[in-house]
């Protein structure tokens, strides 16, 4: 069984970067599952910038909807990085109407993420923005996104080996 290690943090708090050096300190080669969507010249700069970043120990996997179907095509016994559940959450909501999506919808993806992992020996290191420290959002789209997150966060710290929040560059072990 596999390790599941999460990182948690704002915008810009260094979480990418503590989880990347969590995989570094395993075995090469590592691979790295992408939610982005590079749908604009600024993203895909962003995602051009990160995979040079990241150096030629890395594999990078696109899995904007399906992370779980792309780790089950990776070494089961190599490390994973997987960047990130909010931009995953994005994907989900605008690929279908938000009148069939609730939070069991968005709970069987999760689900479906931890037994991958679980099936794995190698680490499943998964970072996500925290975003339950704003404030309630006014639009019913916004609140659901939040609260969706929000689940999906409870829901793999309680499986998760380890849970780190990052704040100013800085990872404190919350579990």
């Amino acid at each position: 069984m596999g390790e599941l290690i999460l990182y948690l943090g704002g915008a810009k708090s260094g979480k990418t970067r503590a989880a990347l050096k969590e995989a570094e300190s395993r075995p090469a080669p590592r691979y790295y599952l992408a939610t982005a969507q590079g749908l604009d010249d600024e993203m895909r700069g962003r995602i051009s910038r990160h995979q040079e970043e990241r150096g030629p120990d890395w594999r990078t996997v696109e899995a904007s909807l399906d992370p779980a179907g792309a780790l089950a095509g990776i070494p089961e016994d190599k490390p994973v990085l997987l960047d990130c559940i909010t931009l995953w959450f994005s994907n989900l909501m605008w690929s279908r109407p938000l009148e069939g999506q609730d939070a069991a919808w968005y709970m069987d993806h999760v689900g479906k993420l931890i037994t991958a992992s679980a099936e794995r020996s190698g680490a499943l290191i998964v970072v996500s923005n925290e975003l339950g420290s704003g404030i309630v959002p006014m639009e019913p789209e916004s609140r659901l996104y939040r609260d969706m997150v929000g689940l999906a966060h409870q829901t793999l710290g309680a499986h998760a080996f380890a849970v780190y929040l990052v704040v100013a560059g800085i990872p404190v072990k919350i579990k």
